[in-house]
């Protein structure tokens, strides 16, 4: 055994250590020895202690550019956690070479990978600029729907007030299947929008929504010229208790 590899075994036993000092002087000296050692730390992310994995992470951020390779490949591993320490690590190094990566990561089998992409994105440039990524943005859109997340709300409400139809359509109807209240006067203006999908889906989510003060801005859209708008927001408007005055 080399010099260096009986140091880095050293090291990483030490990130073991009850003495945090020692630990930091661990997680300081690893992310110096820069790309020899980043195989090792990712090797650790599925371990079950929670220090550990916060400590290899801190590591691999501290190795820098040379760690956005492999944890890519990691981001694609058979284990959960794996994939989720990689997102993690990912967003705090702040590489446009992970934004596709993290994108296709929404929409992961395992919940806590989904979220941990989802505050990589945040961390990389906010969820808004994946959104509105020509090569990503509408899978981004798409995959939102299915992250019950309030940190996903302000890209969508975002996305929502865009320009880009197929972003608004997803974003709609994302914003109601979340369910935060202060999606509502995003959805509530997107009731004008131009295109018939975009005001059918505000229609829908307001109704998920389940605020009465939004009834005022539906009405109108029983004469929209749109049979399927027409139809949601009579849905909406009855689930929302209103009825129709008597003539």
């Amino acid at each position: 055994m080399s010099d260096s590899d009986r140091r880095i075994e050293q090291l990483l036993a030490a990130l073991r250590d009850d003495n945090e000092a020692l630990r930091d002087h661990a997680v300081a000296s690893l992310g110096q020895m820069g790309p020899s050692v980043i195989e090792q730390l990712i090797g650790l992310f599925g371990d079950d202690d929670r220090v550990i994995r916060e400590a290899v992470r801190q590591a691999l951020v501290q190795v820098g550019p040379d760690a956005v390779e492999p944890l890519l490949e990691a981001l694609c591993d058979d284990e959960w956690a794996v994939r989720e320490q990689a997102a993690i690590a990912l967003g705090r190094l702040k590489d446009d070479r992970a934004l596709q990566p993290l994108i296709a990561a929404i929409k992961d089998r395992d919940g806590a990978v989904r979220l941990a992409a989802v505050e990589a994105l945040e961390k990389i440039g906010d969820l808004m600029e994946a959104l509105m990524d020509q090569t990503v943005r509408e899978e981004a859109a798409r995959a939102l729907k299915k992250i019950p997340d309030p940190r996903a709300v302000d890209g969508l409400l975002n996305g929502l007030a865009g320009e880009n139809w197929i972003v608004k359509r997803h974003a709609a109807e994302a914003l109601g299947l979340i369910g935060y209240l202060r999606a509502l006067q995003g959805l509530a203006q997107a009731l004008q929008d131009e295109d018939w999908l975009v005001r059918r889906n505000a229609a829908e989510s307001l109704a998920r929504l389940g605020d009465r003060q939004v009834v005022g801005a539906l009405v109108p859209l029983l004469e929209d010229e749109n049979d399927m708008v027409r139809e949601t927001v009579e849905g909406a408007l009855a689930s929302l208790g209103w009825t129709p005055p008597r003539e």
